[in-house]
């Protein structure tokens, strides 16, 4: 039985119609695109179809959020008016964090792609950090909880493999001689570490949901890694047709990390040592250079842009006309729930589409709609390595799609709807979400889980959760002095990029 959408307004995002709408019939068999027809005609209905009408409907490819963090989700609203650099005292504590249990990690998840996927997200990139470790018994909860609610994701094993005082320039100086070395003692996963369980997750989840779940490497950032694991890491992804997935330059203390430690930038040190690929997604890319924009274009390497966590955490506006210009590939991401404090898309897509107006004079270099909602589908698919299965609709791609109410506010008076589904649209006109042909969201409710079921346990559970998050934040809250002297140095110094206006003032 196929799923038939009849004579609907639909922007495609393929190489023949791109962002324009046009009047189309989708028909869906199983998981995939059969076909789409100009003309309905054309369009064979068999006995059994489900057949949807679509007038005054708008159908465009789902959304692929091409970096965010799960793991967050649990903070969300909990932290403002910190940098990035010290935000992570509390959110990615370094000391006292107890390991989350397998059923706190589904719960957490499932919340997570339900909130997804209800403002028109089919795909995550989920970089998932455990701490004070991830286990496999972890990473199946989020498996297991992503299978069961329908979203498609690739789903990361985070490493960090150096002392977290050694990932940071000054600190260790700073810091109390006692303090360094409590946090040296704390344990480490080796390289081989590493690839064993990178390996053994390959095997492990290949194929899960049908295809929908894929596992993915996440080497967190080349200063919080060593050199063999970030190439061997890299080596895996290609081996495997997986994802690489890297913090790079997302602060100015990482630009001045970069020759503090190597002498050069954080992506002229990744060439060098080979963990540049067609593989690799850098999260953030903020403060690049040229050349560094030129190497990342000549490796195929992609870029995951995420304005709305960029701007909270004041670390600075991606270069997004000179990427576009080098032809490096280019997704949108929320981040986590605690440094944007939502999973919607909707707020990054029209963030990224403002944001860049007041970078530069020249108008005709701001980002266009067609840019923007490529970004948020087939770029971000690009940067997922997803490319040939989603990101577009059209015959012989997976059926992720989203359907929306031409008749809402956001869409009155009806005017040019690819502009409207940017500037004027928030999710609110969405009425169908449908992942891999099944339809995971109607009418705004869920049809896979028990969302309310869900909530109830969350409330249930939250005064423990919160208890917890208290303690460590009070443990690490030593940092806290030391990490703000290095953020405001860090912050004056000349890196010859300039990616906000500004200077913290001395204290």
């Amino acid at each position: 039985m196929a799923l038939v959408i009849r004579d609907a307004d639909v922007i495609t995002m393929d190489d023949h119609t791109g962002v324009t709408p046009v009047r189309r019939t989708i028909r869906i068999e199983g998981a995939v695109v059969d076909l789409v027809a100009a003309d309905p005609a054309d369009v064979p209905i068999a006995q059994g179809d489900t057949v949807v009408g679509g007038r005054d409907r708008l159908v465009c490819p789902g959304f692929v959020n091409a970096h965010t963090h799960s793991w967050e989700y649990l903070a969300k609203g909990r932290y403002d008016n910190l940098p990035l650099e010290l935000w992570m005292l509390y959110a990615y504590p370094i000391l006292g964090a107890r390991p989350l249990p397998p059923d706190l990690v589904r719960l957490r998840s499932a919340l997570f792609a339900v909130e997804s996927l209800k403002s028109g997200t089919t795909t995550l990139v989920d970089d998932v950090l455990e701490t004070p470790g991830q286990d496999l018994r972890q990473l199946d909860a989020v498996f297991d909880a992503y299978d069961e609610v329908g979203v498609r994701a690739n789903i990361s094993g985070h490493i960090i493999n150096r002392p977290f005082v050694d990932t940071l320039p000054y600190v260790a100086d700073w810091l109390p001689a006692d303090v360094v070395a409590q946090v040296r003692a704390v344990p480490v996963p080796t390289t081989e570490d590493y690839l064993a369980f990178s390996t053994e997750a390959f095997a492990r989840y290949a194929g899960r949901g049908d295809g929908r779940l894929r596992y993915m490497v996440a080497p967190s950032g080349p200063q919080r890694c060593t050199d063999d694991l970030l190439a061997a890491a890299t080596e895996l992804a290609v081996r495997h047709g997986a994802e690489c997935h890297v913090h790079v330059l997302e602060t100015k203390t990482q630009a001045v990390t970069g020759r503090e430690f190597y002498g050069t930038t954080l992506v002229e040190h990744m060439r060098r040592i080979g963990a540049l690929s067609p593989n690799t997604t850098l999260a953030h890319g903020v403060w690049t250079t040229d050349d560094d924009i030129a190497a990342l274009a000549e490796a195929g390497t992609c870029v995951s842009h995420n304005p709305v966590s960029n701007l909270k955490l004041g670390s600075g506006i991606a270069p997004w006309r000179r990427y576009h210009d080098a032809g490096v590939p280019i997704g949108l991401g929320s981040d986590g729930c605690s440094s944007s404090d939502t999973p919607r898309l909707h707020d990054v897509i029209k963030a990224a589409a403002l944001l860049h107006k007041v970078t530069d004079a020249d108008h005709e270099s701001w980002p266009t709609v067609a840019e923007v909602l490529g970004a948020a589908t087939r770029g971000g698919a690009r940067t997922a390595q997803l490319h040939h299965d989603v990101g577009t609709i059209e015959a012989g791609k997976q059926a992720d799609l989203l359907v929306y109410d031409l008749t809402t506010l956001a869409f009155a008076p009806r005017n040019r709807a690819e502009l409207q589904l940017v500037y004027s649209e928030n999710g609110g006109s969405l009425r169908q979400v449908v992942v891999a042909g099944q339809v995971v969201v109607d009418e705004g409710r869920v049809t896979t889980v028990d969302e309310d079921s869900l909530l109830a346990e969350l409330r249930e559970r939250l005064p423990g959760v919160q208890a917890e998050q208290d303690r460590v934040e009070a443990r690490n809250a030593v940092f806290h002095e030391t990490f703000d002297r290095m953020h405001r140095t860090t912050a004056a110094e000349d890196v010859g990029v300039h990616r906000w206006s500004g200077t913290p003032a001395a204290r």
